[in-house]
Order: structure tokens, then sequence, then C-alpha cells
């Protein structure tokens, strides 16, 4: 059997019409005319000796041979998409694509986002806030900003650049502080949950928290949020008491906006890290980020001085 290639605009217009089921519909999507489409898979079917699709009245479907055919049709095309785009990305240095949560990028990355635009001009920053798990080659991804544990399968065959260590401890309005000024007092507080990582099996708890302090804790209810900013916000609003993480209450801790007046701070096993393809951590839009948000997390530091940290459970 001959295995020479076909011409890559016979598969093309075999891929998009084994999509759509529809010549029709192919050819308006490659902006060819429907004669001209056929014309491309005939010569295909020609040159593989087996017709791929069974014309029917209005409407095609795929032969044992256009099944077979499809699905890898596809990814080919595909892999060639998320090639051409990566070797745009590489020669175009102005523009960096980072992806992390919508509550990392809106309480940790965009209140800093005016030091690193002063400092790299050249340098257009583009963001992804999302949880999804993006894809560095077809979401044309730079950097990503994920949470979870240190043995995270999906960091396999990435560079790991940076991990940012986390912590977590009561946070509330300054005023709030005055009325409840040990760990006991906050039994009577309201308690703000931030159910945003509760799907993680190791994620820290209020009665976590509270057993650390040696303190027997009942069945705790208030308001729950499933964005961690959301909870954030609530308690800068004077909400109630939420078990904040220093990364996302960092920025409203300096500005005095909320406080953490307790010791007692516990260490979750998950944390950020901070990913990019290997190799492109020597790309210099990406050196530039990387060196940038490293100093930036350096200067958490300070935060946990004076705290008891505790391996959480």
């Amino acid at each position: 059997m001959n295995d020479r290639l076909p011409p890559l605009t016979a598969l093309r217009a075999f891929e998009a019409a084994a999509r759509h089921l529809s010549f029709q519909a192919a050819a308006g999507e490659l902006n060819v005319t429907p004669a001209a489409l056929s014309f491309q898979i005939k010569s295909l079917e020609e040159h593989l000796g087996a017709s791929l699709f069974r014309r029917l009245n209005r409407r095609v479907e795929l032969t044992e041979a256009g099944l077979a055919l499809a699905p890898l049709a596809s990814e080919g095309f595909q892999s060639l998409t998320a090639g051409w785009r990566a070797a745009k990305r590489v020669l175009d240095s102005s523009i960096l694509t980072i992806t992390a949560g919508p509550a990392f990028t809106a309480k940790w990355l965009a209140p800093r986002l005016f030091d690193f635009a002063g400092r790299h001009p050249e340098i257009e920053l583009r963001f992804a806030a999302t949880l999804r798990m993006l894809d560095f080659a077809t979401d044309d991804i730079d950097v990503a900003i994920r949470f979870g544990s240190t043995d995270a399968a999906d960091d396999a065959g990435l560079h790991r650049a940076l991990t940012i260590d986390e912590w977590v401890t009561p946070m509330m309005h300054p005023d709030l502080a005055e009325r409840y000024p040990t760990p006991e007092s906050l039994l009577d507080a309201t308690i703000i949950f931030d159910d945003s990582i509760a799907f993680l099996r190791d994620h820290v708890t209020w009665a976590d928290w509270f057993a650390a302090e040696g303190i027997a804790a009942p069945d705790l209810h208030g308001p729950r949020f499933s964005q961690a900013d959301h909870a954030i916000d609530a308690a800068q609003s004077g909400a109630g008491v939420v078990l904040g993480r220093v990364s996302l209450g960092e920025t409203a801790l300096r500005q005095g906006s909320l406080v953490a007046p307790f010791r007692t701070a516990l260490v979750p096993r998950a944390h950020f890290r901070v990913l990019c393809p290997k190799g492109a951590e020597t790309r210099p839009t990406t050196a530039a980020f990387l060196s940038w948000l490293a100093a930036e997390a350096s200067r958490m530091t300070d935060q946990g001085e004076g705290r008891r940290l505790v391996p959480a459970p």
C-alpha cells in the first residue's frame, strides 16, 4: 500500500466535512464553494482508493474508512494549529499570557500590576482568570499559576519556576478585632466559609484551626462563598471572620483593611505553583515576569513573622 500522504488541502476539506457531516457547512467554514470542497474530497478518495462518505439525500455520512480517518485527521490539524501558534508566540516578544484562578488574579496579581508595567512597559500582559486547567499549547498560555499539592501530576513535563508558600489564619475587619480578642471569643463571631478549595482532599478547615488552639469548636455556621475573593471581600466589609489565605489577604493586611490578630496559622499541603513549558523560562518576557513574581512573593514572608506556623493535619 502506498503511504504517500495526499495534499493537505484535501485532508483539510475532509476533516471539516467529517466534523459537520455537511459539505455545505464545511465549505462555508473554509471559505470555498461546495463544488470546490466536493472536488477536494473526491481527489482524496481517489488517492485512497475508497469512498470516505456515503452521499445520501440531503446529507452525508462517513464510511468505515472515513470513520477511521476522521479523528486522527482532526487531531493532526489541532496539532498543526498548536504548533503554528507556538511558533508565532516565540516570535512575538511583547505579549505574555498568564492563567491563574480568579481570586489570585484579583487579590494578588491585579494590585501589583502597576509595578510590573512600570518596570517593563515593553511587555503586554494578558490574563486568563479561570479555574479550568488550560493547556499551554492549545490555549496560547505562557505561564500558569496553579493551586494544589506538591505532587500534582499535571506538572509533568513542565518547568516549575516558583512555589508560593501558603498559610491560613483568621482575618477580620479591624473593628471586629476589638470585639473578638481571643481565639475562644471567635466562637461567638459570624464565621465566613471559603468553599473555593473544599474539593481538595487536604484543605484546611475552621475545625482544624480551633483544634490547633486547643479548642473543641461546635458545629459552626455562617455564610459560605464559592469564590475565595468574595469571602475576603465579605471579611473586609466587616461581615464576619474568614479563615483567610495569606496569598489572597496579604494586600488587605498591608493596607489595614484586614487584620490577622492571632499567632496561630496553619500551613496546608497545597500552595501555588508557577509553571511554564520547559525551556520557555529563558525567554526574555517570561524570565522578566518570573523574576518579578519571585521578588513580589518574597515580600509576603514578613506577614509570617512572629506567627506560630503549624502544619495542617
